[in-house]
């Protein structure tokens, strides 16, 4: 059984708040901090609901569609594998200057809107949730499972919040590298997610106790 402090890691390298430190405070350079403040709490409410109930929702599906455990492993793997991939050779490649995004309405709700997805929450992430959810053996897992989600949500809150101090000086160096260690971090996870849904139908041999 997959323990609490791996569960926490998955959402934290899948969901976590290092991946939107930067991309929120591109979207919100041109507004004032209490302003993008609101517009990160939206966000934080809006991809919590989201997340929650896709979830929720995702773990039934499972069984009215009779999708089996290992195929959802399996895809969420796969598009996981891609998307980590891309991000680490973008490491390698030359600086591009970032096209402009359209402006964010007025209102922080809309705005917050345009920033959820796949900012806040991309799909291998809710895959994760759905894949630790439908395997919950008891509503003390559930819950359990639940909890460590919103304790990552509050995390991207305060990443949000204070994105913009947190881009200057040293700091930036620091993200830099915990950014590059995740980032492989991401290819092995997906792989690893790949591996166990391929021993689970059967492909592969299983693995040791754990892998």
């Amino acid at each position: 059984m997959v323990e609490p402090a791996q569960i926490f890691t998955f959402f934290f390298v899948t969901l976590g708040p290092l991946k939107l430190i930067a991309p929120f405070a591109f979207r919100t350079r041109d507004v004032d901090l209490a302003r993008s403040r609101r517009i990160g709490l939206w966000a934080f409410a809006v991809a919590t609901v989201s997340v929650l109930a896709g979830g929720l929702l995702g773990s039934n599906l499972l069984v009215t569609w009779r999708v089996s455990m290992p195929a959802l492993q399996l895809s969420g793997g796969i598009v996981f594998f891609l998307v980590a991939m891309r991000q680490l050779l973008e490491q390698y490649e030359p600086a591009r200057e970032a096209a402009e995004p359209p402006p964010l309405p007025d209102a922080p709700l809309p705005a917050a809107a345009r920033l959820v997805f796949p900012i806040l929450l991309t799909p291998y992430g809710v895959a994760a949730a759905i894949a630790l959810l439908a395997s919950s053996p008891s509503t003390e897992r559930t819950m359990t499972i639940l909890v460590l989600l919103v304790a990552v949500m509050l995390l991207n809150l305060l990443a949000m919040w204070f994105a913009r101090q947190l881009l200057i000086g040293p700091v930036i160096v620091v993200l830099q590298v915990i950014g590059s260690v995740l980032a492989v971090m991401q290819v092995a996870l997906s792989v690893q997610f790949i591996l166990t849904g391929l021993r689970a139908l059967g492909v592969l041999p299983a693995g040791p106790a754990g892998g």
